[in-house]
């Protein structure tokens, strides 16, 4: 099996993408997503873990009162 590596404008990427979709030869489509979702979605990750530390008592935290206070 060959791939291809293509270079599209945000614009016209989701246009290609159903296109090569639709094309019965191709068998798989790996995209990079959009990067700055990505970094979201790691963040949101990294949250939830430290929420699951915390109720586990494994993690401690500052009060709201107190992290406000240094901004």
């Amino acid at each position: 099996m060959r791939h291809v590596t293509i270079y599209t404008t945000d614009k016209e990427f989701s246009h290609f993408v159903e296109l090569a979709k639709n094309l019965h030869y191709v068998k798989k489509i790996e995209t990079d997503g959009d990067p700055i979702k990505k970094e979201i979605l790691e963040n949101i990750s990294a949250g939830l873990e430290e929420v699951k530390l915390f109720k586990k008592s494994k993690l401690k935290t500052t009060l709201a009162k107190d992290f406000l206070n240094e901004l």
